[in-house]
């Protein structure tokens, strides 16, 4: 089940990446005052695309904390992806989906042979990783709720 408001958000190491290079991080290292944690399946598909490219048109890149991306992909796919889009965020490449698991988030892919990802969800972080506000898609498609994410980053 994945962790609800005001819970401690579970820390996880895995390869952070930022477009160009990647190396070993934590959670922990990314907090800046906080943090919006974006899970995802895959980095390559329309969907991703689509709904980064719109986080960064609604000004995410202007908050005062970062957005970190987490991906069930190697780094060097998540620094195309994020290169591909011209993406301003880093995301993690969470290859074995540790980090996924961590916050009760893999579900497995229809059509994919037992394949198991991160539901969409969405993460507002305090410094101490507290959960400020927390959303888990039902399905890969629908748009994150971006009024109550970015409340929630205003409450910080």
């Amino acid at each position: 089940m994945p962790p609800s408001e005001g819970e401690t958000a579970p820390d996880f190491e895995t390869l952070y990446c930022d477009g160009e290079t990647f190396r070993a991080g934590t959670l922990a290292d990314r907090l800046d005052g906080g943090a919006v944690l974006v899970f995802s399946g895959f980095a390559f598909n329309a969907i991703n695309e689509n709904w980064y490219k719109q986080y960064d048109r609604a000004g995410w890149a202007t908050f005062d904390v970062p957005v970190v991306g987490v991906f069930r992909d190697g780094p060097y796919a998540v620094n195309a992806f994020l290169r591909d889009i011209d993406s301003p965020f880093g995301a993690f490449a969470d290859v074995e989906a540790t980090a996924a698991a961590d916050y009760g988030l893999l579900t497995e892919r229809p059509g994919m042979a037992g394949v198991r990802t991160a539901q969409r969800a969405v993460f507002v972080l305090d410094d101490d990783r507290t959960i400020r506000y927390s959303w888990v898609g039902d399905d890969w498609i629908s748009p994150v709720p971006r009024d109550e994410i970015e409340a929630a980053v205003a409450r910080l």
